[in-house]
């Protein structure tokens, strides 16, 4: 198995490493009541969760689709369904190319 060169510099093996977040204590404090709730430690928790969405997001991304939770399908499909709001800008030209003004 190859390891990187931070791995061999450090004496770390490859299979295994750490990752340090700051988060701001509302942030932290959400993470712990979801690892409560499921029961695990918070390090658990912020593992399986964040490396189950990376995996998704990479998958999606060689299939050159994109995925969305569904709450963000919502928001985009309002997005899409709402009227632009033009600026004065916009509806002078649109009059230009309709030759109203």
């Amino acid at each position: 198995m190859l390891r990187s060169r931070s791995s061999r510099r450090l004496g770390h093996s490859a299979s295994a490493g750490s990752l340090m977040v700051r988060l701001d204590p509302e942030s932290k404090n959400y993470l712990s009541q979801a690892a409560q709730l499921r029961h695990i430690s918070m390090s658990d928790y912020v593992r399986t969760v964040t490396v189950a969405q990376a995996r998704r997001e990479v998958h999606a991304s060689h299939e050159q689709t994109i995925a969305f939770t569904p709450q963000e399908q919502l928001e985009f499909w309002n997005a899409l369904n709402e009227m632009p709001k033009l600026t004065k800008a916009q509806r002078r030209l649109g009059a230009l190319m309709r030759g109203e003004s």
